[in-house]
């Protein structure tokens, strides 16, 4: 599940610049006060799913935080395919609309808020062989303790934590469990779980993102004819899963191999889910 991040272009201030150009100052609100958010999306083959929805998110987002957009997702999702065009058409990649507050003390002051994008070349893991997960001790936190209905950068450093602790362990990444004690999602990645054919995840609670991969993802294999249970999952019913899967925007749609002490073949229904959502994919030309 490890990153590779190639050829990267920037638009800032009305133009693309190569690279990874400097956008912060330690004056910024956004460097001292983390008033910055992001949305990602994915690009390949000339397609780019639901890139409407992440743009959308990324205004919600900036808004929640008290920013003021000072472009509409129309426009970031209009940047993002002139960004997308500078690539050859067959490079796989992410595409990341981002806005932060320049100033304001505790509060951001909206009229300073800031856009920029990135695009850059990544690589789409394969859903198999799949990946290896272990319980967090970190959990994820309440709506009324930490800014959770946004895609928000000061979200992230526990994230990193729960990534840190899950490797020392010899995995790739953590199952995390929301404030209640119920399993919440994957690290980075919204969680599924087969058990007699019936897929559950984890009922959106506010603890989490309720993934647009994940609500795509539950679309189609509904449409598909299969029960997908929106629910309370505890840990214990892991253990004893047949299937366990991922669903986010950064793989898509992955299986886990290992949890803990128990190894998983990729299953049927996760082959059905990955299958399903490529054929969605491709089918979201600009």
């Amino acid at each position: 599940m490890k990153a590779t991040v190639g050829k990267a272009i920037t638009y800032l201030d009305g133009a693309w610049i190569e690279g990874n150009p400097p956008i912060l100052g330690p004056m910024s609100h956004a460097s001292w006060l983390a008033s910055f958010v992001f949305d990602g999306a994915r690009a390949f083959d000339g397609l780019a799913p639901d890139l409407d929805k992440h743009s959308a998110r990324c205004i919600e987002s900036a808004e929640r935080l008290g920013l003021q957009p000072p472009l509409n997702a129309k426009e970031i999702e209009r940047l993002s395919w002139e960004g997308i065009r500078r690539f050859p058409p067959d490079a796989e990649l992410y595409v990341r609309p981002m806005f932060w507050a320049e100033t304001g003390f505790m509060i951001p002051d909206p009229e300073s808020t800031r856009f920029a994008l990135s695009v850059y070349e990544a690589k789409i893991p394969s859903g198999e062989p799949g990946f290896s997960a272990t319980l967090s001790t970190r959990r994820r936190p309440l709506p009324e303790t930490a800014p959770t209905d946004a895609k928000c950068a000061a979200l992230y450093p526990n994230v990193s934590r729960m990534f840190r602790e899950a490797r020392a362990k010899g995995f790739d990444t953590a199952v995390v469990l929301d404030p209640w004690g119920d399993v919440a999602e994957f690290a980075n990645a919204n969680l599924f779980m087969v058990k007699d054919g019936v897929v559950h995840t984890p009922a959106a609670n506010g603890t989490f993102l309720n993934g647009i991969t994940r609500q795509r993802v539950i679309q189609l294999l509904r449409a598909d004819g299969k029960k997908v249970v929106e629910r309370k999952i505890k840990y214990g019913e892991l253990l004893d899963a047949d299937e366990l899967f991922a669903s986010g925007n950064w793989a898509k749609v992955q299986t886990c191999a290992r949890f803990e002490d128990r190894h998983f073949q990729p299953g049927p229904t996760f082959r059905t889910a990955r299958s399903l959502y490529w054929a969605f994919a491709k089918g979201a030309k600009a």
